[in-house]
C-alpha cells in the first residue's frame, strides 16, 4: 500500500465511524513547554483535559511531527527527525471497548495484517494505578490468544503528559512480528516478544486510554478520552515487507535522486544517503511551519538540520544547488498531504541557499579560530568551545569533529553551562524587549494616548502584512516610541513598492472604518483555540489579554490599546529594510488628519 493511500484510508475509516477529520496543526505546538509537536495529540489537549468543550466529540487525524532527542540516531534503520502519526481520539464519548475493536478491524480488515503475527502490551499496574485487565478482557473479545498479550510497567505502557502536568494514563501497544529476516540483530532471548531488543517485533499502534490528570499526582479526569497514535512510517514499511521506512516509498525517492546528483549508490553509504535525506525533509517542513535558523530554540533545531546535511552532502562531492531537485522531490511527495509545503517551496529553497552560504563563511572562519586553542592536556575549554559557536556559528558536533583530527576533545560539561547562560540572557532580553508598550514611560495623557495609538497601528500593520505577503509572517520584535513604531516580522525578501501600497491603504482601510478594539481575558490555550495569534510563547502567563479587531486582527498581548481605530490618524510606512536573515524591519508614523 503506497502512503498517501494508506492516509487517505485510514482517515476515511475513522469518518465512517463517526470522526471528524481534522488538518495536522504546526510543527510549532500552542504549548508553550514544548519545543516542537511531538504527537498527534498536542492539538486536543485543551477538549482532553477537559477544560474547553470539544466543537466534535471524535476526531481522527494525519500529525506531522518532529523530535529532536532522535537527531544523533538518524542513519540506522529505525530513526528520523520528522514522523507521521495517524491518530484517533474519543473526548468523553467511546473508551476502551470501542478503540480496540477499531484498531484490530483496521490492521485486519483494510491493512490485512497476519493475525497471528500480532502481540499486546498492556499496563500491569502499580501501587498508584491498578493493572488494566479490563483491556486484556477486551483483546481476547477480538481473538487474540492470552499468551500473546503482554504486561508491562510504567516506563512501556503508561503515556502522558507531554509536558511536566496534563491528561494521560494507562495504554494498550500493538506491535507485528515482522520475522527474523528483519530482525535488527541476533535475538539472544529465548521466546522473544514485544520487549525485545532484535527488533524483530515493531510497535504499530499505541491505545492510550486516558482517564488521570497528572499535577503532582494522579487525578481521575472528570471525563475518560481515547487518544492513539499509529507509527506511520513503521507501518508503511510492514505493509510494503521493507525492513526500514528509508526503503519505503516515503524516502526512497529522495535517496534515488542523491544516487542520481552524486554518482554513487545508496548500498555503499546508507547512513550518509539516510541523514540526508531525513534532515532535507525534516528541513522543508520547519521552514515551511514558519520557523527561521538562529542560535536559540526551534531556530537551532533548524540550523543544526540544515548545517548538518551540507556537512554530510560533501561526503558525497555534492555541489551547487544540490539540493533543489531534493526540495522538490519532497514537495511532489508530500505536497498533496501538506499544502504549505508545495505553497511555501520558494521560500524553503530562499531560506537554505541564505544558510547554506552562511554556514560556508562560518567554516572558513571557524576553521582558523581553531587553530587559536590553547588546550590544556588535549581539553579545550567548553567557554572557548561557545565563543567559536556562538561567534560564527559552527556546529558543536563540528567543533568536536575538527578537534579530534588533532587528537583533541572539549570539555563538554563546560560548554552545556555557557550555552545555558546564554539562552537565559537572551530569553530575558526577549521578554523586555517584545513585553507590552511602556506606559509607564509617558510623562502626561497624551503620550500616553499615543503610545496606545501606535500599538494598535502595528497589530493592523501585522495583519495587513499577513494578508499581503501571506502566513509566514510572524512577529520578530517590534519598538514604540513617541514619534513611530518600528515593527520586525520574518520574510526572506524585501517587500516591493506596490506590496507596501496594498499593505498601507489596507491599514488606512481599517482605521477608516472606526473599528472597536476588543480585550478579553481567557487561558493561554483557550486563547490559541479560539484563533489568537502568539510570538514568544516562552513568557506568557497562565492568563492572557486579547485584542481583536473585528476578525481583521487578533492576538495575545499585553497592552495597552486605543479603543476605536478611528483614533489613530493616517498611517504612513517610511522605511522598509533588511533586519537580519529572514528578517525585514518596517518603520512608520501615525499623521494627523
Amino acid at each position: 500500500m503506497e502512503p498517501n493511500q494508506l492516509r487517505s484510508e485510514f482517515l476515511n475509516f475513522m469518518e465512517q465511524r463517526g470522526h471528524k477529520i481534522v488538518p495536522s496543526s504546526s510543527l510549532v505546538p500552542d504549548d508553550s513547554s514544548v519545543l516542537l509537536t511531538t504527537a498527534g495529540m498536542q492539538q486536543f489537549v485543551p477538549y482532553l483535559s477537559g477544560k474547553i468543550e470539544p466543537p466534535y466529540k471524535r476526531a481522527c487525524s494525519v500529525q506531522k511531527c518532529f523530535r529532536t532527542g532522535d537527531i544523533e540516531e538518524v542513519g540506522d534503520n529505525t530513526h528520523h527527525t520528522f514522523f507521521e502519526m495517524l491518530g484517533n481520539w474519543s473526548f468523553g464519548d467511546y473508551f476502551k471497548e470501542e478503540a480496540i475493536k477499531m484498531a484490530w478491524e483496521f490492521l485486519i480488515n483494510f491493512c490485512h495484517l497476519d493475525k497471528e503475527k500480532i502481540r499486546i502490551t498492556v499496563f500491569k499496574g502499580n501501587e498508584d494505578i491498578p493493572a488494566d485487565e479490563e483491556a486484556i478482557k477486551l483483546w481476547e473479545k477480538q481473538g487474540v490468544k492470552k499468551e500473546w498479550i503482554f504486561k508491562f510497567d510504567m516506563e512501556d505502557n503508561f503515556w502522558g503528559p507531554t509536558a511536566k502536568t496534563g491528561p494521560c494514563g494507562p495504554c494498550s501497544e500493538i506491535h507485528y512480528d515482522r520475522g527474523k529476516e528483519f530482525a535488527i540483530r541476533e535475538c539472544s532471548i529465548k521466546g522473544c516478544g514485544p520487549n525485545c531488543n532484535c527488533g524483530r517485533f515493531v510497535e504499530i499502534w499505541n491505545l492510550v486510554f486516558m482517564e488521570y490528570n497528572k499535577d503532582g499526582g494522579y487525578q481521575l479526569l472528570k471525563q475518560k478520552n481515547i487518544d492513539t497514535g499509529i507509527g506511520f512510517e513503521r507501518l508503511v514499511a510492514i505493509l510494503q515487507e521493507k525492513n526500514s521506512a528509508y526503503n519505503t516509498g516515503l524516502l526512497q525517492p529522495l535517496i534515488k535522486e542523491l544516487e542520481k546528483k552524486s554518482g554513487q549508490q545508496y548500498d555503499s553509504q546508507k547512513k550518509t544517503f539516510r541523514i540526508l535525506a531525513d534532515h532535507i525533509r525534516s528541513a522543508c517542513f520547519l521552514i515551511a511551519d514558519g520557523i527561521l535558523p538562529s542560535n536559540l530554540d526551534r531556530g537551532y533545531i533548524l540550523r543544526r538540520i540544515i548545517r548538518r546535511f551540507i556537512r554530510y552532502a560533501r561526503l558525497l562531492n555534492l555541489t551547487g544547488n544540490w539540493y533543489l531537485s531534493l526540495i522538490e522531490t519532497v514537495v511532489n511527495l508530500y505536497g498533496e498531504t501538506y499544502p504549505e509545503i508545495k505553497n511555501g517551496k520558494e521560500n524553503i529553497i530562499t531560506v537554505i541557499q541564505k544558510e547554506e552560504e552562511k554556514f560556508g563563511r562560518a567554516l572558513a572562519k571557524g576553521l582558523k579560530e581553531l587553530e587559536k586553542l590553547q588546550p590544556i592536556d588535549g581539553v579545550v575549554s567548553g567557554s572557548e568551545a561557545f565563543y567559536i559557536y556562538q561567534t560564527f556559528g559552527f556546529p558543536i558536533e563540528m567543533i568536536e569533529e575538527e578537534l579530534e583530527k588533532r587528537d583533541l576533545t572539549v570539555n563538554s560539561n563546560e560548554f552545556e553551562l555557557e550555552s545555558k547562560k546564554h539562552q537565559d540572557v537572551s530569553r530575558a532580553g526577549a521578554e523586555k524587549k517584545f513585553g507590552g508598550v511602556g506606559i509607564k514611560n509617558a510623562q502626561n495623557k497624551e503620550e500616553a494616548a499615543k503610545l496606545a495609538q501606535l500599538h494598535t497601528a502595528t497589530h493592523l500593520l501585522h495583519a495587513a502584512l499577513r494578508q499581503v505577503l501571506g502566513d509566514h509572517v510572524g512577529q520578530m520584535g517590534s519598538d514604540i516610541n513617541f514619534e513611530r513604531l518600528r515593527f520586525d516580522f520574518s520574510h526572506q525578501e524585501k517587500v516591493t513598492a506596490e506590496e507596501l501600497k496594498k499593505v498601507e491603504d489596507l491599514v488606512n482601510e481599517k482605521i477608516a472604518e472606526n473599528i472597536s478594539v476588543k480585550k478579553e481575558i481567557m487561558s493561554y490555550q483557550e486563547a490559541i483555540v479560539s484563533g489568537a495569534l502568539a510570538f514568544f510563547k516562552e513568557k506568557y502567563p497562565t492568563e492572557v489579554n486579547i485584542y481583536s479587531i473585528n476578525s481583521f486582527s487578533k492576538e495575545i498581548c499585553a497592552g495597552p490599546h486605543a479603543n476605536e481605530t478611528g483614533n489613530l490618524g493616517h498611517f504612513k510606512i517610511i522605511k522598509e529594510q533588511s533586519s537580519g536573515a529572514g528578517v525585514r524591519r518596517i518603520k512608520a508614523v501615525l499623521e494627523q488628519v
